[in-house]
């Protein structure tokens, strides 16, 4: 029987990390969040500007999440698709939870992955935790391992909703989101892998994002954050 080497988890993300690290990019994160009532301001009041992403992204299958993002059809980044052009901050979160679920072994590259997700990114480098990311990409020999086996995986978003350690923090702070205009967000979901000869396999998966979504721009991925907040 062929077994499967599961990939993009956030389940164990961040599980040899020290208490002292968590704490200190939980902070860093949270701390520039605070302020959902001036975020919903200016949500409500729409948005028309766009930015534009500097390169492709990965992804697979767009199902029912608002604006999922097509497959790119250049060779930079494989199978994985281009960030959504999305100004609201769950949506957005959604959409890259998603891609980053998703993943296809037999038409994408490690590098190709890498560069598709990179285009996720926030081009703000004071507030963009590249790492927490790239974290969820396995080495290059189990990437290897994994297109031996023709491993793929499709990701479904179930639901996303502001964890409400965040709203409380916002609510105590409205005008703190204006430094940053950083969201968190938790998105609950599943992934869907296969592999040679009829292998299959599902199992559930949550993440929680830092997104950022600047007044007339489109949103894009801060970071990942290392657990789960109800």
């Amino acid at each position: 029987m062929q077994k499967r080497f599961p990939i993009l988890s956030s389940s164990t993300y961040g599980a040899d990390w020290s208490a002292n690290r968590r704490i200190a990019i939980v902070a860093s994160v949270v701390a520039v969040l605070l302020a959902v009532a001036t975020a919903v301001a200016w949500l409500s009041g729409g948005n028309n500007g766009h930015q534009t992403p500097e390169a492709a992204t990965p992804a697979p299958s767009a199902s029912s999440v608002p604006g999922s993002p097509k497959p790119a059809t250049g060779s930079g980044s494989g199978s994985v698709p281009h960030p959504p052009r999305i100004a609201e901050p769950v949506a957005y979160a959604k959409a890259a939870a998603q891609m980053l679920w998703s993943y296809d072994t037999r038409t994408t590259s490690r590098d190709q992955q890498l560069a598709g997700m990179r285009a996720w990114m926030t081009s703000e480098t004071k507030y963009a935790d590249w790492a927490s990311v790239t974290g969820q990409v396995p080495d290059p020999v189990l990437w290897s391992r994994m297109a031996d086996q023709d491993q793929h995986a499709t990701g479904t978003v179930l639901e996303g909703h502001y964890p409400g350690a965040f709203k409380q923090a916002l609510a105590e702070d409205p005008s703190a989101i204006t430094k940053a205009y950083i969201y968190v967000v938790t998105i609950n979901g599943k992934q869907q892998i296969a592999w040679k000869k009829g292998g299959a396999g599902a199992e559930e998966r949550a993440v929680t994002l830092a997104v950022q979504c600047r007044p007339s721009h489109d949103c894009s991925l801060a970071a990942i954050a290392p657990s789960v907040t109800q």
